[in-house]
């Protein structure tokens, strides 16, 4: 079946009420597959599934008000239909709502809404609100401050492939917060986190291999990992790059 084809027979079920169906539409018309891509028409998709009930409709409409795609941007109304979402057990809403407490967006500022909503999120393996969850802990935030909470929320994020849970816990280790100091750690985690190109990950890189910090010192590495956050127009690293060629280090 083409995508033609496929959006006819949808169109035709979303009309008749089918909420799959007007869920799938407005995803079609959200991500532009198989349609121009059109933000009012997924809203109006969205709408019609999220008025019936659908827990996916809803958070996709609280996303929309959080980001203002296809209608004006209203925190208010983002969060209302978050919690719709979020009573559902929808996991990414419940998540997005514990964030919208802690920044006090759409909301009073609430960090013990905010550790609510994450921890159920949390229950449901969600990295993002584990991640979440080990910021709140690490800054006492509706919770009593606890850098071992910190560093065990953040390694599970961390386990999932979550870059700055991944970089959160290179600089604790680094730092020895919450944990003995442990270099060797610290470049563990940081590594992750560069090789999935986030730019702190591999600034910090540079500098414990040109400092020699939980490795042997080794400027090619230092040049290496500069180089890759100079790129991505880190200021930091590229003068440390600019040192490095005016010394000769690790260059000629």
């Amino acid at each position: 079946m083409s995508e033609n084809e496929k959006f006819d027979e949808l169109s035709k079920k979303a009309e008749q009420g089918d909420v799959k169906a007007q869920v799938e539409i407005g995803d079609m018309y959200y991500f532009g597959k198989g349609v121009e891509q059109d933000y009012k028409k997924a809203f109006e998709w969205y709408t019609n599934a999220a008025e019936r009930g659908d827990a996916s409709a809803q958070y996709n409409l609280g996303g929309m008000y959080d980001n203002g795609q296809g209608v004006e941007q209203d925190y208010e109304f983002a969060v209302e239909w978050y919690t719709k979402a979020a009573e559902q057990e929808n996991v990414s809403a419940q998540n997005n709502l514990g964030v919208m407490y802690a920044n006090g967006q759409g909301v009073e500022r609430d960090y013990e809404k905010a550790v609510e909503w994450c921890t159920k999120a949390v229950e449901q393996g969600d990295a993002s609100a584990q991640y979440n969850l080990g910021v709140m802990y690490a800054n006492g935030q509706g919770v009593e401050q606890d850098c071992n909470k910190a560093i065990e929320w953040y390694t599970k994020a961390a386990k999932q492939r979550m870059t700055s849970a991944q970089y959160n816990l290179g600089v604790m280790y680094a730092n020895g917060q919450g944990v003995e100091q442990d270099c060797n750690k610290a470049i563990e985690w940081y590594t992750k986190a560069a090789k999935q190109r986030m730019t702190s990950a591999q600034y910090n890189l540079g500098v414990m291999y040109a400092n020699g910090q939980g490795v042997e010192q080794d400027c090619n590495k230092a040049i290496e990992w500069y180089t890759k956050a100079a790129k991505q127009r880190m200021t930091s690293a590229q003068y440390n790059l600019g040192v490095m060629y005016a010394n000769g280090q690790g260059v000629e």
